[in-house]
């Protein structure tokens, strides 16, 4: 075959085919591109004949009392087989009044073609490895309080407004102890079970048994960051006096605050200590009460050598280990504000933060803001401990 008949071959078959073998997916990904924009614009306007014109209802009842400023749909890749198609796509939303930026996350969606050669939606699910959002799980139910939104599925609307005033506290609370700007708001996710939990963080359900609530968010989030979720294991939290409630969502919204400053140089010691040390600032709780295997621990011979690692916060291992380790971080927090001040606490951790990494942030930190070093610093609250559980 000459060369011109190989062009020619080419030229021929580029509708069906690449010349490289490649098949050619832009004139249908520009097809499911326009579905998708379709639905997208009949979701936000919560038209439901219209979304129902580009396909299956596909969540939308779970979803449609979600307050939406933005839902956005981007095809990144289509693979066909016959008169169907499966869609990779990038899915951007924002929650009204709380995200400045969108979440992103990655969605499979399923489109078949109908007589007319129409494609229409009739699945749409997380992306293999992606995590799930609340209305995956169920309708989602809203509650909007002063200070926070509070979103849940499988609970009642009693219990998701009890979520919702124990926010409303935490939000003034956190604003009290940390005098740098930040929302002051919160968003609560409250899923029907921990395996709820463990499917909104991606991750198994028993890398989070015992763990009443997390944070999610980007360390060193910028003001056009999403809002971070508070998400909430109801399994555990439903084991918490009310004083322990309150306690976790105020340290959870101390995540929220901190965020900005919170970054690959702050060690988790300090992180947490600090989300417990503003939780347990509002209450009477002694150090015996708030920090029982610790206090064990001391009492019992075994005082910690040295400020707790990374490491070990672990939520995969020994649960008392894991105590401890808080407890320690938030002891190190109560003593600063205790032996030097609260201001002083605060414009500690603002400056670790802003250490360029995390190798010598806490040294250049405890020598700028506090005139110690990391020796005589470990020391003293090593002292400190013997004189709080002795």
């Amino acid at each position: 075959m000459s060369g011109s008949s190989v062009v020619a071959l080419c030229l021929l078959l580029v509708s069906l085919v690449a010349c490289g073998g490649r098949p050619d997916t832009e004139p249908l990904r520009a097809d499911v591109q326009r579905v998708l924009d379709r639905r997208a614009e009949a979701l936000l306007d919560r038209d439901e004949r219209a979304l129902l014109r580009t396909g299956a209802r596909a969540g939308y009842d779970n979803l449609r009392a979600v307050p939406l400023d933005d839902w956005t749909y981007r095809v990144k890749d289509v693979r066909r087989s016959g008169d169907t198609v499966t869609a990779d796509t990038e899915l951007r939303y924002r929650v009204r009044g709380f995200d400045r930026a969108p979440v992103t996350t990655a969605r499979t969606l399923e489109l078949s073609r109908d007589a007319d050669g129409q494609w229409s939606v009739d699945s749409d699910r997380p992306a293999r490895k992606s995590a799930q959002q609340l209305w995956d799980q169920g309708a989602v139910r809203v509650v909007h309080g002063t200070h926070s939104l509070v979103l849940g599925v499988g609970q009642s609307r009693a219990a998701l407004d009890r979520f919702a005033g124990l926010a409303d506290r935490a939000v003034p609370a956190v604003s009290d102890a940390w005098h740098t700007a930040w929302s002051r708001q919160v968003v609560v996710l409250v899923p029907e079970s921990l395996e709820g939990m463990a499917g909104l963080l991606g991750s198994p359900a028993s890398s989070y048994r015992g763990i009443a609530a997390v944070t999610t968010g980007e360390t060193g989030a910028r003001d056009t960051a999403p809002a971070d979720r508070v998400v909430v294991n109801p399994d555990a939290y439903g084991m918490l006096g009310s004083v322990g409630r309150q306690v976790v969502l105020t340290h959870e919204t101390t995540h929220v605050a901190t965020r900005a400053h919170t970054t690959p140089a702050t060690p988790l010691w300090l992180s947490e200590g600090y989300a417990d040390w503003v939780g347990y600032r509002g209450t009477d709780r002694t150090p015996e009460q708030a920090a029982p295997e610790l206090a064990a621990a001391v009492t019992g011979g075994r005082l910690p050598a040295g400020l707790p690692k990374d490491g070990d916060f672990g939520f995969d291992g020994d649960a008392n280990a894991l105590a401890r380790a808080y407890e320690s971080g938030w002891m190190a927090c109560r003593m600063i504000a205790d032996r030097w001040d609260e201001e002083r606490l605060g414009e500690f951790y603002r400056a670790v933060g802003g250490h360029g990494g995390r190798s010598g942030a806490v040294e250049s930190a405890l020598s700028r803001v506090l005139g110690t070093t990391l020796e005589d610093f470990t020391a003293e609250w090593r002292d400190y401990l013997r004189s709080e559980f002795g």
